[in-house]
């Protein structure tokens, strides 16, 4: 692999970091302030937790998309199984 590609590759990936990292920080900073609204205003009834639920759910996809489950379905896998195929189809 050359230098320009490797560095290409490089830039994309810090770029999926930095996304994520901003993701990661916003969801910490609102879902605070929520907490500390819900927790001052209405201790009582507390509801602060349903939008860090919702939103939390977001978050770990976006986690397993950068630094997971997207290398099980990834594009190393698709070019793996489509050599697997191509092999198959050849042989039939």
């Amino acid at each position: 692999m050359e230098n320009e590609e490797l560095y290409k590759q490089a830039k994309e990936r810090v770029a999926q970091l930095k996304v994520f990292y901003k993701h990661l920080f916003t969801y910490i900073l609102v879902n605070s302030g929520l907490a500390i609204l819900n927790l001052t205003t209405s201790p009582e009834s507390l509801w602060f937790y349903w939008p860090m639920l919702g939103w939390g759910i977001g978050l770990a996809s976006h986690s397993f998309s950068v630094f997971g489950f997207g290398k099980l379905l990834g594009k190393d896998w698709e070019e793996k199984k489509i050599r697997e195929l191509m092999n198959k189809y050849k042989d039939d």
